[in-house]
């Protein structure tokens, strides 16, 4: 690796990375040695690039650096589009058509000798199968979890039994074929995961949930531990 990429690669790794780092685990990402990656930082800051921390207790990028947002490697372009051909493959219309338009804009900003691991990827992504219909329009369920807004579900669980939920939206699951909505439920006040397939109808609420959106997720994730959330 050339130094100038070794050096753009460390300050990836410390933004990916919210706490300290050694320059040990540094090394290893990197293959090269703990020396390497002294003699690195020091000309990083020398260079004001803004890494807080020390020898043997770790290192974090601190706010503030200001590099071109697709300075991509061979290998981040790779995993940018196979993920999007996912999306394209197996989420609802609108994601589809904006993970088509990222992989274009990807291909538009990269230099000449990139387009091919974006255009001709040497990994593909099958078509779905089966792929369940969704009971509302996901694209204002998102402007709902988005602005911390209530849903009114109508729905029909796997034994056919129907049901009204005032519910808290939280996020959306895309599985191979089919899609959840986690969300805290009004009526069993707890959180719960809603197949958008077998919603019925849907009404999109102005009224706002007394919690921030992150702080919802944040408890809904505690939740995930050792498990997951709980079916209707």
């Amino acid at each position: 690796m050339r130094p100038a990429d070794r050096l753009f690669q460390i300050i990836q790794i410390l933004r990916r990375t919210p706490k300290p780092i050694t320059a040990e685990a540094l090394a290893d990402e990197l293959g090269t040695s703990k020396r390497t990656v002294y003699r690195d930082i020091a000309d990083l800051i020398g260079q004001r690039v803004p890494i807080r921390g020390e020898a043997g207790v770790g290192y974090v990028l601190q706010p503030g650096l200001d590099l071109p947002p697709l300075m991509l490697t061979e290998e981040e372009i790779e995993a940018a589009v196979l993920g999007a051909q996912w999306v394209a493959r197996h989420s609802d219309a609108e994601l589809a058509r904006a993970a088509q338009d990222l992989i274009a804009k990807i291909g538009a900003v990269v230099p000449e000798r990139l387009r091919p691991f974006v255009f001709e990827p040497v990994t593909d992504m099958p078509p779905a199968r089966s792929l369940a219909t969704d009971g509302l329009d996901m694209a204002r369920v998102r402007e709902q979890i988005h602005s911390g807004r209530k849903i009114r579900l109508y729905y029909r669980d796997e034994q056919g039994r129907e049901s009204e939920r005032i519910v808290w939206p939280v996020t959306v699951g895309y599985m191979e074929t089919v899609r959840h909505l986690i969300a805290w439920c009004e009526l069993r006040q707890d959180f719960r995961s809603f197949r958008t397939d077998r919603v019925i109808a849907a009404g999109f609420l102005d009224e706002r949930y007394p919690e921030r959106p992150s702080a919802l997720r944040a408890k809904w994730r505690r939740t995930l531990d050792p498990a997951q959330a709980m079916p209707v």
